[in-house]
């Protein structure tokens, strides 16, 4: 492939740093999340859940951005080898994941106005309770964010799956396209 269809068949420099950003907080995210969930109450545990409700705010601020960069920078063509299939399920696959980056830090938000702990980002900006407090509540939307979460994991592994198949199986360059600049060989 010539450096100049390279560069062409590339994602922006700023899709790239948004991507490996929105992907490096929701592992981060999810991480603290998994953590959590099994943790005795603790004044650590009440500084991971501040960090995990941090990144989930970040998380909702990046994915609106990333939306608004992406219906006005598009994105490199697939190489014209990929069939049909492969690229309905890659734009079904990308729509579920927005979807999710934007869902899940909505329930966490929900979830923590529910249960009557108010959401303060970087313990600065205090955002407003979306929901009066309800025990009852608060248990349903704390177990709807853990399924959307496994529902993303399941998403996230598919989509790097995806990638690697198209780097090591089928060698047409497309993981290449989101490879961060600093990382060329």
């Amino acid at each position: 492939m010539s450096s100049a269809v390279a560069a062409a068949s590339r994602y922006s420099r700023v899709a790239i740093a948004l991507h490996w950003m929105m992907a490096l907080m929701i592992v981060s995210a999810f991480t603290a999340g998994t953590i959590l969930d099994g943790m005795d109450f603790s004044p650590f545990k009440l500084k991971l859940i501040s960090w995990h409700k941090w990144l989930g705010v970040s998380i909702f601020a990046f994915v609106i951005f990333r939306l608004v960069w992406r219906l006005t920078h598009r994105p490199p063509p697939l190489p014209p080898a990929t069939p049909a299939w492969q690229r309905v399920a890659a734009s079904i696959g990308h729509g579920a994941l927005y979807l999710m980056m934007l869902v899940i830090p909505l329930s966490g938000w929900l979830y923590s106005s529910a249960a009557g702990i108010q959401t303060v980002w970087f313990g600065v900006l205090p955002l407003p309770d979306l929901l009066a407090r309800d025990e009852a509540t608060a248990d349903r939307l704390r177990a709807v964010h853990g399924w959307l979460n496994n529902g993303l994991l399941v998403l996230v592994l598919g989509h790097v799956a995806a990638a690697l198949h198209h780097h090591y199986r089928q060698h047409d360059g497309l993981l290449t396209r989101m490879r961060p600049y600093w990382s060329r060989q």
